[in-house]
C-alpha cells in the first residue's frame, strides 16, 4: 500500500469518527474571587461555600451549555485593591473565565474592575461589594451586583437609630472606598432627619492602638459610637478598645461587623449593647428552596452574605447558558435572566432553567436574597435587618426601611 493510498484509508477512518463521534462537551471556567485572607477572612467561606453550591447544582443537572462542566478557578482578592488586581490578572489572563463571582470587598471590585475585567471584556457579579462608587464604574455594563449600594444601607441605618431613639452619634470610619461611602450616606441621612454627629473621624487600617482617636470622638459627649469597618480586623481592634476604656455605652456596625470573629474574640457577655445592620433575604420561596439546599450541604444559610453569593453565582449561569457560551452576550443575557417577564426559576431549579432555555424561552430568576430586577446601572433594591448579639451568632430584631 502506498502513502497516498493509506493516507487517504486513514482520512477516511478520522473523518467517520468524527461523524459518530457525540458533539464536544464546552467546559466553561468562571472565577471566584474572595477575600479568603484580610478583614473578612471569617466571612468568606461560607460565601464561598454557597457560590459553589450553585455551580455545583448546575454540573449535575446536565451542566453547562452542551454536557459541559462549570470549572471554577479560585483567588484571593485579600479585600485589598493590589491583591484583587493580582488574582483578576491570572483569573482572567491565564485561567481564561469567563465571568467572575466577586471581588467580594468594595476597595477590590473597583480596582479588579478598572484594571482587569472591563478592559478585557468580563463580566463581574459581585455578591457584598457595596460601595456607592461601583455604580459610577464606566463598566460597559459588565459589573453587577446582587447586593444594595451603601448609598442605601447607610440611610436606612440613620434612619433605624433615630427611630430607635438615638439622635447623637460619634462615628469612626475606615479610611476606604466602604468606609467612606457608608460614612458619607449615613451622615448625610442622620443629620438631614435632626441627628447630631458629635464626632466624625477616618482612621487608618492596621495601626496597634486606636485609644486616642477614640478619646477624641469621645469628646463630643455622644453615648453611641458607629463603626463602619471589618470585624475581622481594624473594626475589632477598635471596639474592644473602646469597650476596655469605656468611651461610650452603645455600639452600632454595619454589615463588615457582623461577623462571628466579634462574637469570638470579644465574648456575648461584652457584647450586650452591641448591634449591626446586614443585608436579609425576602420572605419567599425562594429563600427555602435556598436554606434547605444549604443546609443539606452542611452550610449554615444565615451566615452574611450567602444568599446573595448563591445568586451572583446562579445568575452568572443562567447567563451563560442564554449567551451560549458568548463572552460578548453575557451582560445582556443577565438582565434577560433576572428580569420579567419569564417563566419563574427558583434556586436550584437548573434542568428547568436549562429546557426553558433550549426552547427559546424567557425566564425571571427569583433569588434568595430578592428578585435581582438590575437598574441601568447593575444595581438592585434590597432588605436589611438590624441584629443583636444572641448567644454565639446574631439575631434579627427588626427590618430597616
Amino acid at each position: 500500500m502506498n502513502k497516498k493510498t493509506l493516507a487517504s484509508l486513514v482520512g477516511a477512518v478520522l473523518g467517520a469518527a468524527v461523524l459518530t463521534a457525540p458533539a464536544h462537551a464546552q467546559n466553561v471556567k468562571v472565577g471566584l474571587l474572595g477575600g479568603i485572607t484580610g478583614p473578612i477572612a471569617a466571612m468568606a467561606p461560607s460565601m464561598l461555600d454557597a457560590s459553589r453550591l450553585a455551580f455545583n447544582q448546575v454540573n449535575e443537572q446536565g451542566g453547562i451549555l452542551n454536557g459541559g462542566r462549570l470549572e471554577v478557578v479560585v483567588g484571593d482578592s485579600a479585600c485589598n485593591p493590589q491583591n484583587a488586581t493580582d488574582a483578576a490578572t491570572k483569573a482572567v489572563n491565564i485561567d481564561r473565565v469567563i465571568a467572575t463571582v466577586g471581588p467580594h470587598c468594595s476597595g477590590a471590585v473597583l480596582a479588579a474592575t478598572n484594571s482587569v475585567a472591563v478592559p478585557a471584556g468580563v463580566l463581574v457579579v459581585t455578591p457584598s461589594g457595596t460601595s456607592p462608587e461601583i455604580t459610577r464604574i464606566n463598566d460597559r455594563d459588565l459589573v453587577f451586583r446582587t447586593v444594595p449600594s451603601d448609598d442605601y444601607q447607610g440611610r436606612a441605618l440613620a434612619r433605624t437609630l433615630k427611630a430607635r431613639g438615638i439622635t447623637k452619634v460619634a462615628v469612626a470610619y475606615l479610611n476606604n472606598d466602604y468606609g467612606k461611602g457608608l460614612a458619607e450616606s449615613f451622615k448625610a441621612e442622620f443629620e438631614a432627619g435632626g441627628g447630631t454627629i458629635a464626632g466624625y473621624s477616618g482612621h487608618e487600617d492596621g495601626k496597634a492602638s486606636y485609644r486616642s482617636d477614640l478619646a477624641q470622638l469621645a469628646r463630643g459627649g455622644a453615648d453611641t459610637l458607629v463603626i463602619f469597618d471589618y470585624g475581622d480586623g481594624t473594626g475589632l481592634t477598635i471596639l474592644r478598645q473602646a469597650l476596655e476604656n469605656n468611651f461610650f455605652k452603645t455600639f452600632i456596625g454595619a454589615d463588615g461587623m457582623k461577623s462571628e470573629a466579634v462574637i469570638r474574640s470579644l465574648g456575648a457577655a461584652n457584647l450586650t449593647n452591641f448591634f449591626a445592620s446586614a443585608p436579609v433575604g425576602e420572605a419567599s420561596a425562594s429563600l427555602d428552596a435556598f436554606r434547605t439546599a444549604f443546609s443539606a450541604a452542611g452550610g449554615n444559610p444565615d451566615a452574611i452574605f450567602t444568599t446573595t453569593s448563591y445568586d451572583a453565582a446562579f445568575l452568572v449561569a443562567l447567563a451563560i447558558e442564554k449567551a451560549g457560551g458568548d463572552r460578548s452576550k453575557l451582560a445582556e443575557a443577565l438582565r434577560a435572566v433576572a428580569s420579567a417577564p419569564g417563566e419563574p426559576i427558583l434556586p436550584g431549579e437548573w434542568a428547568k432553567a436549562k429546557k426553558l432555555i433550549a426552547e427559546g424561552k424567557d425566564i425571571d430568576y427569583k433569588g434568595a436574597a430578592g428578585d435581582h430586577e438590575f437598574d441601568r446601572a447593575g444595581d438592585v433594591p434590597g432588605q436589611y435587618a438590624f441584629f443583636k448579639v444572641s448567644g454565639n451568632t446574631y439575631e434579627a430584631v427588626g427590618e430597616m426601611k
